[in-house]
């Protein structure tokens, strides 16, 4: 079970989807953002880009064969929009990483979440019920998001 942010109001709206560890699961999981953010009537163009880097990394590097991976995304007051994907990779914490020289070795590693606190007002990582972990991202209406 997943541990749900304290700030968040009971009635806060909110929307939560299970998404197979696939390549094709992280694409679901950036467009059923963007559908849910335009039903609520929310910008998302920086959040879908938050997803799309969240999901990718549970995909990449939170799968474990047979297992999935939940998005839950949920409007706080002040119209603070919160991102969680949870992966069942407890044992991997990811860490944002200065952006690499091109040409480096693993220069496509560490990436997704300088982008991620580049969109996020603040972002983190939550253990979960062993073997799970959530990795979550907070964005505020007045950062632009488009």
């Amino acid at each position: 079970m997943q541990k749900l942010d304290p700030s968040a109001p009971p009635n806060a709206p909110h929307f939560a989807v299970q998404l197979s560890a696939t390549r094709r699961g992280a694409r679901l999981a950036r467009l059923l953002t963007e559908r849910q953010l335009d039903d609520w009537g929310v910008p998302s163009g920086e959040a879908v880009q938050v997803v799309a880097e969240l999901a990718a990394n549970a995909v990449l590097h939170g799968r474990v064969p047979g297992r999935d991976f939940r998005l839950a995304l949920r409007l706080l007051p002040g119209g603070v929009l919160r991102v969680e994907v949870t992966d069942a990779r407890g044992d991997r914490v990811p860490r944002a990483h200065a952006p690499v020289t091109e040409g480096a070795e693993g220069a496509e590693d560490g990436r997704g979440l300088v982008i991620v606190a580049a969109y996020a007002d603040r972002w983190g990582v939550d253990a979960g019920p062993a073997p799970t972990k959530t990795v979550w991202a907070e964005l505020s209406p007045g950062r632009g998001r488009t």
